[in-house]
């Protein structure tokens, strides 16, 4: 497979571990598992960042997930920023203080990656970012992932992380949904594979929309995922709902999602859904 033509200058960007800011908890500090709660020491988790004891993946950024996911990979768009449409209070500062603690410019990283010898579309949505939220320019940057791919021929592998729509871009976030998704059918339509991995948490507007729209569908153990939140469902119907009705597992017996993977066999999963799937001549 031939690599994309240069038409945008993308920058290049190899992955190496000692290049990325380690952001787990310092060593001696203990963190709770919010799925089983056992208490974990920092020199517990490994990589991954998953429960020792029932392999709840920990939120982490997007380019901390690229480390172990990826062999190589070319960040796309890497300049989209959000605006500011509504002047929303403060929304600048919560912007700049998302693009400090992600070292992304908005809620997705995306671009072509590799592992060994296979090469695909990929995006991260980072919950790092104001927990992943779905702006008017994370709806731009996968828009253009999507149809870039289509016209390479290239098939999609999306992580999403996300608690909605955006609320300071008002409905210039809503209308992302449907964007996003006109890509996703545009790609579906040139015969090409896409495949969505669910991280803790995808939730809201990203659900409803292309998190959903899959050929197939993966989740990591005990990523929350729905569209409402517990509160909001509850308010409603008035009544409880079961600590567990939001987990992947729950989510996976209903028939939503196709199989629970664990991180650490994440990028042989890729790699083989891809050959088996989402290569075309």
């Amino acid at each position: 497979m031939k690599l994309f033509p240069r038409k945008n200058t993308p920058t290049e960007t190899h992955i190496k571990a000692d290049k990325i800011a380690d952001d787990r908890v310092p060593d001696g500090l203990l963190r709770e598992c919010p799925k089983c709660h056992h208490e974990i020491f920092a020199n517990e988790l490994d990589k991954f960042c998953e429960c020792p004891y029932c392999f709840y993946g920990f939120r982490i950024s997007a380019k901390k997930r690229l480390v172990w996911l990826v062999d190589q990979a070319w960040e796309w768009n890497k300049d989209i920023e959000p605006s500011d449409p509504l002047h929303f209070p403060d929304y600048p500062k919560k912007i700049e203080h998302a693009q400090k603690i992600s070292g992304l410019k908005e809620s997705v990283w995306t671009g072509l990656a590799r592992i060994n010898e296979t090469k695909f579309a990929l995006g991260i949505m980072d919950p790092t970012f104001i927990m992943g939220s779905l702006g008017q320019m994370t709806g731009e940057k996968l828009t253009r992932l999507f149809e870039r791919a289509t016209e390479e021929h290239l098939p999609v592998v999306l992580f999403t992380a996300s608690g909605g729509a955006r609320m300071q871009e008002g409905i210039l976030s809503l209308m992302q949904m449907a964007k996003v998704s006109n890509a996703v059918a545009k790609h579906s339509q040139a015969g090409l594979f896409y495949l969505v991995i669910l991280t803790d948490p995808t939730t809201g507007g990203v659900t409803a929309s292309f998190a959903s729209q899959g050929d197939i569908i993966l989740a990591e153990p005990h990523a929350m995922v729905g569209f409402a939140g517990r509160r909001v469902i509850e308010q409603t119907i008035h009544e409880k709902v079961a600590p567990d009705m939001q987990d992947a597992e729950n989510v996976l017996a209903h028939g939503f999602i196709d199989h629970i993977v664990k991180r650490a066999k994440e990028k042989k999963t890729i790699e083989w859904l891809i050959k088996v799937g989402g290569i075309h001549d």
